[in-house]
């Protein structure tokens, strides 16, 4: 992460929102073969709490109960070329949101995995409305369980949780705002849209 103070991105509170709602991560744990990485879904089951599960032939999982780990979620990037500034003797650099969220693992009985899907499902679901929400009851009957035997559910406990969003902080209004229209024009309306606005 960018250690820079102007990218330095402290709201626990957004950060944690941030991570609801791209709810996606990159999982790494160091093992003594060699660092374990994956991508998985994600799903907060508390206010410090993270929920994931993984398919159990995934090389990761038996490194993963009481390992500390860390979870790496990234969001909107783009490049920024130095035209855009309107300013001289810039170079080119890379605008981006990201967070980074550490602490212990710990896996979770089938109850409680169980759980933590239904509710990952609920929350992508609830987001595609007006369409029906999707539960499981739409599954044939002995198919959801014959799914779980393949997954394994675990949960985070979240000891430290730092944010960088770099959005041409250091530079001028005018700059930033030329920059915001040219991701625009290039269709990084997202990006341009976090410039415009304020991370705490």
């Amino acid at each position: 992460m960018t250690p820079g103070a102007p990218y330095r991105w402290t709201d626990q509170a957004a950060i944690r929102d941030f991570v609801t709602q791209t709810g996606f991560g990159l999982l790494c744990v160091a093992a003594s073969d060699r660092m374990h990485v994956v991508h998985l879904p994600l799903i907060w089951l508390d206010e410090r709490r993270i929920g994931l599960h993984l398919h159990r032939a995934n090389p990761i999982v038996p490194h993963l109960d009481g390992q500390d780990a860390l979870i790496v979620v990234t969001g909107d990037q783009a490049y920024i070329s130095p035209d855009w500034y309107g300013l001289p003797d810039k170079v080119p650099t890379w605008n981006y949101v990201a967070a980074e969220l550490r602490g212990p693992i710990a896996r979770l009985d089938k109850a409680e995995t169980i759980a933590q899907i239904d509710a990952l499902s609920h929350e992508q679901e609830r987001r595609l409305a007006p369409k029906p929400l999707w539960t499981r009851d739409k599954m044939s009957d002995g198919l959801f369980d014959k799914t779980m035997t393949g997954l394994v559910g675990f949960a985070m406990q979240v000891e430290a949780m730092h944010g960088t969003a770099k959005l041409g902080q250091d530079k001028p209004e005018a700059a930033r705002s030329g920059v915001a229209d040219a991701l625009d024009a290039v269709g990084g309306g997202a990006l341009a849209s976090l410039m415009r606005g304020t991370l705490a």
